[in-house]
């Protein structure tokens, strides 16, 4: 059985790290932003597929071996660094109408948005630091880790799900705003840059 104590603790504590502004938090606001929180839905998929595999992973002692070989990590976020930059790049070069919306939602499938997820999340080594240092201290070594990792697994998983819902709501708040008038162009513009800034911290973080 779990240690109902040490969950107590744990829920605010990663709730807490999960709503500060981050990576897939600002992946999360974007998409939300730009293709409406239903689609980015998809992206959520991947990106807490892609936080369970480093949660137990990290468990498991694979994170050691990925952080003997950066090299593993250099190409994950070069890749998608690079592909949410151009994302990005797309949306500022929109004008007059919000491609973002009409167009970027058509080109990008399903797939596309769980693989920016996943990618994100993996790729992101501040995640794996802090699964390393966080993980192990709520674990009790005289109770089974089974029971004790699937509980902390699942709050993970429900923190990471409401904290980038709330994002990708905010963001889809803001387009009303920016879409008023004739503030489309800066809508585009505020989205790919954002879009980009997620590229280039992923890359260069």
């Amino acid at each position: 059985m779990p240690d109902i104590a040490l969950l107590a603790v744990f829920l605010p504590t990663f709730f807490f790290v999960s709503i500060t502004p981050g990576m897939c938090m600002t992946l999360a606001m974007t998409l939300g932003m730009s293709i409406g929180v239903r689609r980015t839905f998809w992206m959520m998929i991947g990106e807490l597929a892609g936080v369970a595999l480093v949660a137990v992973a990290a468990v498991m002692g694979v994170a050691s071996v990925m952080l003997n070989y950066p090299h593993i990590f250099e190409i994950l976020k070069w890749v998608g660094g690079i592909y949410l930059g151009y994302i990005g790049v797309q949306m500022w070069r929109a004008k007059g109408k919000m491609a973002s919306l009409d167009e970027q939602s058509n080109n990008i499938s399903n797939k596309a948005l769980i693989s920016q997820g996943f990618i994100t999340a993996i790729a992101n080594p501040k995640g794996w630091a802090f699964m390393i240092s966080l993980l192990p201290p709520f674990i009790n070594v005289d109770r089974d880790l089974a029971p004790q990792f699937i509980a902390l697994l699942g709050i993970i998983m429900l923190t990471e799900f409401v904290s980038m819902t709330a994002y990708a709501t905010g963001g889809k708040t803001l387009k009303v705003f920016l879409t008023k008038g004739d503030n489309i162009k800066w809508m585009n513009r505020i989205a790919g840059s954002l879009m980009v800034g997620v590229g280039l911290w992923l890359a260069l973080g």
